[in-house]
This record gives C-alpha cells, sequence and structure tokens, in this order.
C-alpha cells in the first residue's frame, strides 16, 4: 500500500483546527447580530457560534424545545444596527433592546416574530417609519419606540392589533394625526407627547395644527 502523503493529510488537519460554526439559524442569526453590534463591555462574550444552540449563552433564554424565546440586551451600553436576520428567531416572545445606542431602521422583517409578546426598543436612535409590519404581531401586548428618531406616520394598520395594551412612541419626530380605533382608544396622551408634528383627537387644544407628513 502506498504511504499517505503529506498533502493527503492536509484536508484532515485542517477539519480539526477550524471550528464548527452552529448549524441551529437561530444561533446563527443572534451571531449575525453580534457581528452588527459594538460590544465595549463584552456582553456579548459568551455568545460561542460553535455551540450546537444559543441557550447556554448569557442574556438569551430557550424553552424546554431548546427554541429562543427571549432575548435580554437592555441597558448594555451597545452601538450598531439591527440586520433582517432577527425574524430566524420564530419562536421569540420578548425582544428587549432599549437604553442602547443602536441606530438605522427597524428592519420590517421583525413582523415575521408572530409570538412577539413585547417588543422594548426605546431608548435608541432609531430613524425612519415604524414598520407596518408589525401588524402581523397579532400576540403583541406591549410596543415601546419612544426616545427614538423616527418619522413618518402611526401606521394604522397596528389598530388592528387586539391585544395591545402598552403603546409608547414619545420623543420622536412622528407626524400626521393619532389612530383612535380598536386599542388606541385608551393609550393616554403621554404615549405620543413630544412628536411636534403629530396632531389627533386625543392632543386637541394642545397641539393647535395639524402639521400633518
Amino acid at each position: 500500500m502506498a504511504p499517505l502523503s503529506l498533502f493527503s493529510l492536509f484536508p484532515c488537519f485542517f477539519l480539526l483546527l477550524s471550528p464548527a460554526i452552529s448549524t441551529n439559524s437561530e444561533g446563527n442569526a443572534l451571531h449575525a447580530l453580534r457581528r452588527r453590534l459594538s460590544d465595549p463591555t463584552n456582553v456579548l462574550q459568551s455568545w460561542d457560534p460553535t455551540l450546537v444552540n444559543p441557550c447556554t449563552w448569557f442574556h438569551v433564554t430557550c424553552d424546554s424545545n431548546n427554541h429562543v424565546i427571549r432575548l435580554d440586551l437592555g441597558n448594555s451600553n451597545m452601538s450598531g444596527t439591527l440586520g433582517p436576520e432577527l425574524s430566524q428567531l420564530q419562536h421569540l416572545q420578548y425582544l428587549e433592546l432599549y437604553k442602547n445606542d443602536i441606530r438605522g431602521k427597524i428592519p420590517k422583517e421583525l413582523g415575521n416574530l408572530k409570538d412577539l409578546v413585547s417588543l422594548d426598543m426605546y431608548g435608541n436612535r432609531f430613524e425612519g417609519e415604524i414598520p407596518k409590519s408589525f401588524a402581523k404581531l397579532k400576540s403583541l401586548r406591549f410596543l415601546r419606540l419612544n426616545n427614538n428618531k423616527l418619522t413618518g406616520s402611526i401606521p394604522r394598520e397596528l389598530t388592528t392589533l387586539s391585544n395591545l395594551k402598552i403603546f409608547d412612541v414619545s420623543n420622536n419626530d412622528l407626524c400626521g394625526t393619532i389612530p383612535v380605533d380598536g386599542p388606541f382608544a385608551m393609550f393616554s396622551i403621554q404615549s405620543f407627547e413630544n412628536n411636534k408634528r403629530l396632531n389627533g383627537p386625543e392632543l386637541k387644544g394642545l397641539v393647535p395644527y395639524d402639521f400633518g407628513c
């Protein structure tokens, strides 16, 4: 039998050295998020892409089937942007990203997270419009987008979110009028304040003119 050449052993050698990236789609999605974020205090240091799934990572909570159901990254001193990869967390119920320095547009793909109950993105630098795709989040109860740089109008499609209990878009740059149908009938003035171009029945007497969009 002919002896194995040194070169024929190289592929096996490199396979042993190179880490196997997780084939778990949720782990891949979270690792993609990590690449988009600047993490000066190493909050995400436990996010090891070589693991089979991300359930052992800090700030990640899974259910009994090893599906990611909660992501807690609020007040973590992070900056950067979000991408469409987060839509791969199909079982996610709580997305907590509040009080960071995350900028850019809110990905419309977040509207595909059908199990989402709470979406807290307040206290960042998100810009652009509130995605109309959020109307697909039929389980959503808490939506806090206050203290950002959001523009455009409040999507009328959100009036179909019958489970929505808390809605806060204060301290942005929204315009147009405030919806009054569906759950919007019970939201307080404080949910909409400090949007200089926003008008509506709830704000009559406080904002005398409808500046439009």
